[in-house]
């Protein structure tokens, strides 16, 4: 395990320096790599869930301190992504996820396609802080899948904003200060129905999340608003067409 928990180290700064920037693809890239190791798809999210409360609060810490943060936005996300996650987390053991799975990469690819569209636009320099409009509806969707396939919290709520016209720098912020909330939710229901395991993965997802987390939220405040649209559209779809095709080919 000594070995592993360095390349989980290396997995968890990462994914989290990616996750900061872009406000997306922590769970979805350490519930990836566990799945390669054989580790079952509700420990796996119950793992990623578990680090993923220090991470976040040491991302949204930063993101704060970068100034990256719309409060009304924040109020509008926490309450509906902990409700969803809760719902995800206890559902997790007993629906079957493929078919959820497959109608999520759809509408990812979707909010990707309008997420680029949007960077391209010739109106592109008139953004604004996110409209809040229907925000609710997208955090508690984004909550529910987030636990279910232990991680999209940061695709389906980053990704519906964004192409609903958010300025990238606020959006990412307060969904990754949000996701604190939504990633301890889901832990403390993982933990009160199954328990949780592989304590080494965990700490060492936790200590390369620490270390990357400041990196990701620099990022975030520097790249220009067009580039990191175009990173986060061509993210998105990359993502979402693997999990298509994997599930087409009945890869796990």
């Amino acid at each position: 395990m000594d070995g592993q928990f360095y390349y989980f180290l290396i997995i968890g700064f990462l994914a989290q320096v990616v996750d900061g920037a872009l406000g997306m693809a922590y769970g979805i890239t350490a519930t990836t790599f566990l799945f390669t190791v054989g580790i079952p798809p509700a420990t796996a999210s119950a793992s990623v869930h578990a680090a993923e409360i220090v991470t976040t609060g040491v991302s949204g810490l930063s993101h704060l301190a970068f100034r990256n943060i719309d409060g009304p936005l924040i109020r509008r996300l926490i309450l509906p992504g902990v409700l969803g996650a809760v719902t995800g987390a206890y559902l997790l053991t007993t629906l079957p996820v493929a078919p959820i799975k497959m109608a999520v990469a759809i509408y990812l690819a979707c909010m990707g396609g309008l997420v680029l569209r949007r960077a391209w636009s010739r109106h592109h320099g008139a953004l604004s802080r996110p409209r809040h409009r229907r925000t609710v509806g997208i955090a508690l969707i984004g909550g529910f899948f987030d636990a279910m396939g232990g991680g999209g919290w940061g695709p389906i709520v980053t990704s519906s904003l964004l192409a609903r016209g958010g300025e990238p720098r606020f959006t990412v912020g307060s969904v990754n200060l949000a996701e604190f909330f939504v990633a301890t939710a889901a832990s403390a229901t993982f933990f009160l129905t199954i328990g949780l395991q592989h304590g080494q993965i965990i700490l060492a997802l936790i200590a390369g999340g620490v270390v990357g987390a400041p990196f990701g939220a620099w990022l975030c405040k520097r790249l220009p608003p067009r580039i990191l649209l175009i990173i986060v559209g061509l993210l998105i779809l990359v993502l979402s067409l693997r999990t298509v095709f994997h599930l087409l080919a009945g890869i796990p």
